[in-house]
């Protein structure tokens, strides 16, 4: 038996919310630095925390305008975003820390509330997207989602380094 339509929208709102929720993760993570700190390569040969905070910015760019093409066109071509070499992002990670984290916080922010006012058929419009099969707007908002997550697992890792947590 199919799942009522509404039960599905509280699906995306879910979503919604776990992306606010994630924001503040890395608010909270970055909380208490200074600029020096939030730059600071705590893994040799690994990104900052200030790099880890502008690839999720980047990466919700990308997602925005593969939103905006799916919304937009019917099933358009999906490009594979590849981080290396990214111009935006190597832009973005000379910003000052307070201004590059302000900057993704409120883009999140906006993303979220453009999110909640999609319909729910306007959560199911597709793309083809070369490595996934199923490629839609709900598939690629769940996939922001655990790719930030990993992202801030490893933010969380390379805060210890930099002093306690605050509460």
């Amino acid at each position: 038996m199919p799942e009522p339509a509404h039960s599905k929208h509280e699906a995306h709102l879910h979503l919604v919310a776990r992306l606010r929720q994630q924001a503040d993760d890395v608010r909270h993570i970055v909380s208490g630095l200074d600029e020096s700190a939030f730059a600071k390569r705590t893994v040799p040969d690994k990104w900052s925390l200030k790099e880890l905070a502008c690839h999720l910015h980047r990466v919700q760019q990308v997602f925005e305008e593969r939103l905006d093409a799916m919304l937009n066109q019917e099933n358009p071509q999906i490009a594979r975003y590849d981080p290396e070499g990214d111009q935006e992002f190597e832009r973005m990670t000379v910003r000052p820390a307070a201004e590059a984290l302000s900057r993704f916080l409120e883009d999140r922010e906006r993303l979220a509330q453009r999110l909640e006012k999609l319909s729910p058929a306007e959560w199911h419009r597709p793309g083809r997207h070369p490595e996934f099969a199923h490629f839609d707007v709900h598939f690629q908002i769940e996939y922001i989602g655990h790719h930030e997550a990993h992202h801030i697992y490893q933010m969380f890792q390379r805060r210890v380094p930099l002093g306690k947590l605050p509460h």
